[in-house]
Order: structure tokens, then sequence, then C-alpha cells
């Protein structure tokens, strides 16, 4: 067999752990795409008659392109509280895509994250390569130069704050919609303590409007000022449209074929603990919706 088709042969291998590895990381399914494109590069340009393990060898390509895309990320942001939603994946209701299955294995659900986009990057590639993807603190060390210890606090540090803020969403998608129909259903009567009854009392609800929707670019916390907004909500129910948003239940609001906003949930021990929107009408245009 010829070389390069061997090699390409293995990498295609590869492609989806390392397209998983790389949204994890960046949070961006455009950024992902280009980072694993870089280890085809990469791998294309490279001597690998001495790697034993090329998957490994391919994570730690991918880990470090990402690692630097988040540092340049980081050196060209202003200091500013706006939020910044992730790219959602969105899948019809009847079950997730194929091709998204690998990108949202392990529950990566938006609430969290957009909990990993508050992190250093260190922190990040700690956390997503240690806690997702069991690469050893030795080899994050050498990424992160910085000694196994100093890695393994970094995954620490990460892992508080994600698990403060970013709950494991109940796993029942049935009980999951149940909530949320209930939370579309007392925002449509206006029923404040019907909201305030389906909301976890620490609720969050984080909005990214964009720059065009600049007033939509929200933090709230507590239930009752939660609630307090989504009594606004009502008015979306008729256009509502139920979708996986990340492999959890969530909804698409749409008005003649044209999406005004994606908005997911994060639903916990029966309540909803986290309402993540992206209301940005020029990244909403970039969406590749499927038929919901």
């Amino acid at each position: 067999m010829d070389e390069k088709v061997w090699l390409t042969e293995r990498f295609e291998e590869h492609r989806a752990h390392l397209q998983a590895v790389a949204y994890r990381m960046l949070g961006s399914v455009s950024e992902a795409d280009d980072a694993v494109q870089e280890a085809w590069l990469r791998l294309d340009r490279a001597d690998t008659s001495g790697v034993e393990n090329l998957g490994a060898w391919l994570t730690t390509v991918v880990a470090r392109v990402c690692l630097n895309v988040l540092r340049s990320r980081e050196h060209r942001r202003e200091e500013s509280f706006e939020v910044r939603m992730p790219d959602p994946i969105i899948s019809p209701e009847s079950g997730i895509d194929p091709e998204h299955e690998a990108l949202l294995a392990d529950s990566v659900g938006l609430a969290l994250l957009v909990v990993l986009e508050t992190l250093s990057p260190a922190e990040r590639l700690a956390f997503v390569l240690h806690d997702m993807f069991a690469v050893p603190f030795e080899e994050i060390a050498s990424m992160t130069e910085r000694s196994p210890a100093a890695a393994r606090q970094l995954a620490s540090r990460a892992r508080r704050r994600v698990q403060g803020q970013a709950p494991a969403p109940d796993p029942d998608l049935a009980r999951q919609r149940d909530v949320v129909n209930a939370f579309f259903a007392a925002a449509r009567d206006g029923d404040f303590d019907a909201l305030v009854a389906v909301l976890d009392p620490d609720v969050v609800l984080r909005s990214d409007g964009g720059v065009v929707r600049a007033s939509q670019t929200v933090v709230l916390n507590g239930a009752r000022t939660v609630a307090e907004q989504a009594v606004g909500f009502g008015r979306l129910s008729p256009f509502a449209r139920p979708a996986l948003i990340n492999g959890a239940a969530g909804v698409v609001v749409a008005a003649d074929g044209r999406p005004l906003s994606v908005m997911a949930f994060t639903v916990a021990g029966g309540k909803v603990v986290a309402i993540d929107v992206l209301a940005d009408p020029e990244r909403l245009r970039e969406l590749d919706l499927p038929v919901l």
C-alpha cells in the first residue's frame, strides 16, 4: 500500500476522537475542524517512523494547536462581562445525528462548555485531556510547560469550578423534556409561581445576543429573577420547536423558517438549573439546522 494512503487511513481512524477533543477545547465547530486539519498537515510533514502510539501523538498535536488558539483568544479579549455562547450542536428530538455522536459523548452540554470558557487556557487543557480523555498528567505537563504536580492542580481547580457551575444533567431525556415543557407552559400562561417551582433556587440564565442584540447579552441568577425574565418567553411558545441541544432537551425558536434563538436547558434533580441562550443573529444564520 502507498505510504500516503496508509497514513491517510490511519488518520481517518482517529478523526472523530480528535474532533471531540478540539470541540471540548475550543467550543467552536469550525475552529475544531481547523485544529484537526492542522494536525493532518503536521502528520503529513512529520517523520512518524518512531511513533508507537499514533492516536496519542495526534491528540497531543491537536491539544497544542488548541492551546495556542485559546492563548491567542485571551490576548485579543478585552475586559468584558459579556457572555459568548459556544457553538451549539442541534439535533432533532428523534436522536443525535451519527456525525455528532463523538462530539457529544460524555454529556458535553452547553452549560459545561460555557463554564469551560471561564477557565484559563492551561486549566481547560488539563481538565479536558485528563478528566474527559484520561491523558496522563506527565503528558499534560509537557504541553503546559509545568510539572506533573502543577498540571494536576490545574485540573483540580478546573474540576471544582465545573462541578460547582455545571452540574450533571438528569440522564432521562423524557424527564428533561417534561420539565422544559412545564417551563414553557408556565411562561405561556404567565404563571409566575409555576415558573419559580420548575426552576432551581440557584438557576442561572445566560444569553448571548452578539453585537446586534447586545441588550440580550445578560447573566441572571436565582429563581425569582429568572422567572421574571421568563414570563416574557410566553410569547415565544408558538415558535418554539423541540430539539436536542448538545444532547439535552432544548428548543429552537424559529419564525418563517428563520431561527430567532437557541435555548439549551440543563435539568438536574427535576429542576432547571441552567438556561443558555444563543440569540446572536449573525451566528444563528451560520447554523446548520436539522429539520425539526
